[in-house]
């Protein structure tokens, strides 16, 4: 099992990267590389607690599906989307907001991803040699793109 937390710092309020961390149509657009894509359950706006959704992608030259529900929604410091079908034993993904106590209206962005690939001892030499890293970069890429869209007023709708 690998656990690992990322730290991204935002020029925008708490409720606006909450809101926008919940968008469907901007996380479909920060995986464009992989090709992600919805195929199931909330198709466009902002997920709340209970709602679920599948995503199909490509992700090492292969076809993946994964259906994820919110589990946890506190508006606007904290929600979790959990897998509850797909190609993970495990994927608990923790997402919290705060204001980065600057006094300018900024949020610091804490994401901790706890996931488990499956096939036991094959699994976890996956996770060791290159799971962990390529979900690392993953997140990495989508808060990016999570904080040009914030910052720059992208995904207005969920302003």
């Amino acid at each position: 099992m690998i656990r690992f937390e990322t730290t991204t710092r935002i020029a925008a309020p708490p409720e606006r990267v909450f809101d926008l961390s919940l968008d469907v149509g901007l996380h479909t657009a920060s995986m464009a590389r992989s090709g992600e894509r919805i195929v199931g359950g909330v198709t466009e706006g902002r997920m709340a607690l209970g709602d679920t959704v599948t995503w199909r992608a490509r992700h090492f030259g292969v076809p993946w599906r994964m259906t994820s529900r919110i589990s946890a929604w506190e508006r606007p410091s904290h929600f979790v989307d959990e897998q509850v079908a797909g190609p993970f034993a495990r994927w608990v993904h923790t997402h919290d907001f705060a204001a980065d106590g600057t006094g300018r209206g900024g949020t610091v962005m804490r994401d901790t991803v706890v996931f488990a690939a499956p096939f036991g001892p094959l699994g976890r030499l996956a996770e060791a040699a290159f799971l962990g890293r390529y979900m690392r970069r993953l997140i990495r890429q989508r808060n990016a793109h999570l904080r040009t869209a914030a910052e720059t007023g992208g995904g207005d709708r969920a302003a």
